[in-house]
């Protein structure tokens, strides 16, 4: 939180998405995330540009894990401080909105009876995968 923190802002929010594990998603037991990272961070950069031309007093800090997130695990993070607390609710559904929209991220699916699948985008490498 030091990142965002300054004595001007006075609203701070946490978006936190975690890999979940119900029965209605197949009794997923983890989620791995493939990324072509380059391509990844200037989108990402490119997502908090926006963000600030948008809310220029705000303040605001992205991350995303690569690899195989176990369920109940963080895969994603997004911090928005700003001087209130609309303006800091705003910024960070903007930024984790664009993130599901526009960052090269495939998400395989591995459950617990060992079987794996592709739910967003195509997956590293060529193939179909599905939309989740």
């Amino acid at each position: 939180m030091s990142e965002v923190a300054a004595q001007a802002l006075g609203g701070t929010v946490v978006f936190v998405g975690t890999v979940r594990r119900t029965a209605e998603d197949g009794d997923i037991h983890a989620i791995e995330y493939s990324a072509y990272r380059a391509m990844a961070e200037t989108e990402g950069d490119r997502i908090r540009a926006e963000a600030a031309a948008r809310w220029p007093a705000a303040r605001i800090v992205l991350r995303h894990r690569v690899g195989l997130v176990p369920a109940g695990e963080a895969s994603v993070a997004v911090v928005a401080a700003a001087p209130h607390r609309a303006e800091a609710f705003d910024a960070c559904r903007f930024v984790i909105e664009q993130i599901k929209a526009r960052v090269p991220l495939w998400k395989r699916e591995h459950l617990a009876s060992g079987a794996a699948r592709w739910v967003e985008g195509v997956p590293p490498g060529g193939g179909a995968g599905g939309d989740g």
